[in-house]
């Protein structure tokens, strides 16, 4: 496992934010962490990159205990905030020099890794252009960059894409797949894009109210066998609930073949991530 988070708990002025929480994190796993506004998300995130002290519970990242190794956890792990991280005045090479040179690479070394980042950031046209003559999607890839700087074994991804026109956004999407493929860099994802979530991530949890109310892959939870949607010819839908057989299942077939009625879809497990969603937080607004 690359994290292992055990009884967490975070409060603020004694009104608890994390209740609890558990969590374990598979290496490798593009992880997405999607949660209602208020969830936790944030405060989950900013604990394990030391930006806020828990109130109690046990969290290892590759064995390391929080805390009592937070120099090792560091050296390992790098976090791209949702708001742009580096300085506008200078261009992406001084930007990923200067960052890196934070991170103690010198000479060849610090070269090296910089051509790295930019290759792949896909960033070379733009390597001696002030970073704020970028696009949207260009200040992202190079937010993106500097978090790739100390080869991470966690990346942390805040909201990555937001604010960015649909095709930056979707080779955002593909450079993250493309870190996480080639170099097996686990990858913690949030977002509120739930479509990014189901394209993006192989496994999937869901904080709402300081606590993992659902964890499980992708496929499973997408496609969990609880209901099968009937659709008919003039669109009428019934939901059929499936967690005791499917004996009602065949049971309305069999009823619509004696009125003589067409089904014209047959939609199993949830629709949509989505959907699923909804479902488990309720539909009502988070302020």
């Amino acid at each position: 496992m690359s994290i292992i988070i055990e009884n967490l708990v975070k409060s603020y002025k004694d009104e608890p934010i994390l209740k609890q929480l558990n969590l374990h994190i598979q290496e490798g796993s593009l992880f997405g962490l999607l949660g209602p506004n208020g969830a936790g998300k944030t405060t989950l995130v900013s604990i394990l990159n030391f930006l806020t002290p828990k109130t109690s519970g046990k969290i290892k990242i590759f064995g390391y205990d929080l805390d009592h190794h937070a120099k090792e956890i560091k050296q390992i792990c790098s976090y791209v905030p949702q708001t742009y991280a580096f300085y506008p005045k200078l261009t992406t090479y001084e930007n990923l020099e200067f960052f890196g040179a934070l991170y103690g690479l010198k000479g060849q070394p610090l070269k090296k890794t910089i051509e790295e980042c930019i290759e792949a950031t896909s960033l070379e046209k733009y390597v001696n252009k002030q970073a704020h003559t970028y696009s949207g999607g260009l200040k992202r890839r190079l937010n993106i960059a500097i978090g790739l700087l100390n080869d991470p074994k966690i990346l942390y991804l805040d909201e990555p894409t937001v604010g960015i026109d649909p095709q930056s956004r979707n080779y955002i999407l593909n450079v993250i797949k493309n870190i996480n493929k080639e170099k097996n860099t686990t990858i913690v994802y949030t977002s509120h894009y739930m479509e990014e979530i189901e394209f993006l991530c192989d496994d999937i949890a869901i904080l709402d109210h300081g606590k993992i109310i659902l964890h499980q892959k992708k496929d499973a939870l997408v496609q969990q066998n609880n209901q099968i949607t009937v659709t008919l010819d003039n669109n009428e839908e019934k939901t059929i609930q499936t967690q005791e057989g499917f004996s009602h299942f065949i049971d309305y077939c069999c009823e619509l073949k004696a009125q003589n009625q067409s089904i014209k879809a047959i939609d199993f497990g949830n629709k949509s991530l989505e959907h699923m969603f909804l479902h488990l937080t309720k539909q009502d607004l988070r302020d």
